[in-house]
């Protein structure tokens, strides 16, 4: 069963969806849930460089991205310090990502950068990020699941 739920749209981070799914083991009757958050970080904004000054809406945007980019390394810094306080409210997009990025998940960033010569220092900036986030160790994902009888139970009370 898949269940999409549209969350509120960050910034520019276009269509930030949460993806649950839920699998049952037919031998069993254990059944097993997990959560996949799908989100399009919309990169750095270099404002001179897009043009953001002149428009007062694309420069909040471009704003808005960059605190949530810069809230994301806060908290990918804290986690890889393993300091007590683990900044998840600075932003509406570390706290969203707060479930997924401490304790027992699984958490997977795909990097896409630019061939093109004229964006390398972006680029560059891109992979740096990338190599400090591989570097954190989140711990060890522990998987989500109920017995059969739990399972029934649930949907007993939802009916």
């Amino acid at each position: 069963m898949y269940t999409w739920q549209s969350l509120p749209v960050l910034c520019r981070c276009r269509l930030p969806h949460k993806v649950y799914v839920t699998g049952t083991n037919l031998s069993t009757g254990v059944q097993t849930t997990g959560k996949l958050n799908l989100i399009d970080l919309a990169g750095s904004e270099r404002v001179g460089k897009s043009g953001a000054l002149d428009d007062e809406k694309r420069l909040r945007e471009a704003t808005n991205i960059n605190k949530s980019l810069s809230s994301l390394g806060d908290v990918i810094h804290a986690l890889g310090a393993k300091q007590k306080h683990i900044p998840f409210r600075n932003s509406k997009l570390t706290h969203l990502l707060q479930d997924s990025l401490g304790g027992s998940a699984k958490t997977l960033m795909v990097v896409q950068i630019s061939p093109v010569v004229k964006n390398v220092a972006e680029s560059l900036c891109s992979l740096n990020f990338a190599s400090r986030v591989r570097k954190v160790e989140l711990g060890s994902a522990k998987k989500t699941s109920e017995s059969a009888e739990m399972s029934a139970l649930r949907k007993r009370i939802k009916e």
